[in-house]
């Protein structure tokens, strides 16, 4: 539940510092958040990260 409250709270403030900023890469922020949560789940995973990026990849066939 925490999550989705972080992330929404990183892409508001992003959003915002863009907008007054005027600088576009602050709307890459989220996207990379996303991303680390997103290794650092896969991270707690109690296999190799090697592994598991495998495992992850292989769940489509």
């Amino acid at each position: 539940m925490i999550i989705p409250i972080i992330l929404a709270l990183i892409t508001i403030l992003s959003v915002v510092m863009a907008l007054k900023k005027k600088r576009p890469i602050l709307f890459a922020l989220p996207i990379a958040s996303i991303f680390v949560i997103a290794v650092v789940k896969i991270m707690m995973v109690p296999l190799p990260f090697w592994e598991t990026v495998q495992f992850i990849f292989n769940l489509r066939g």
